[in-house]
């Protein structure tokens, strides 16, 4: 799996922000449970509920945001092919009905292009991802 650079220094910031920032710790520690365990589903759900009632955008789902990512991929250009390799649908039909094959730079090129969607148009080091 690719992750951008610029996406990659956003959770390295993160990483150095947190409470827990140790090498061991939890990316997403959950200070209730003092840094042992990660943030719970619950939590994050109960956080995002909170989150979407006050500005004002009503129910929202984990779907969501699946939804979002396919429309980014679709919104950037992306090959279908690699939106079902990013998507990891098993068949493509789940994808589109159209049969594609990604290709590793084409799925950095897009990792890319979503990174600096989602991280509101920052600037990223041309052609640098990493690979997880």
């Amino acid at each position: 799996m690719h992750i951008d650079a610029a996406m990659l220094q956003a959770l390295q910031d993160w990483k150095q922000l947190t409470q827990f920032s140790g090498p061991d710790d939890w990316m997403f520690a959950s200070p209730v449970k003092l840094g042992r365990l990660p943030v719970s589903y619950a939590g994050v759900w109960q956080a995002l509920r909170k989150a979407a009632v006050k500005a004002g955008i009503g129910h929202i789902s984990s779907h969501m945001f699946r939804h979002s990512h396919r429309s980014w991929l679709d919104a950037v250009g992306t090959r279908i092919g690699i939106q079902q390799t990013l998507m990891r649908h098993a068949d493509i039909r789940t994808t589109m009905n159209v049969y594609g094959t990604a290709s590793t730079d084409a799925m950095a090129v897009a990792s890319e292009k979503i990174a600096r969607l989602a991280l509101n148009g920052a600037q990223t080091e041309r052609g640098v991802s990493y690979v997880l």
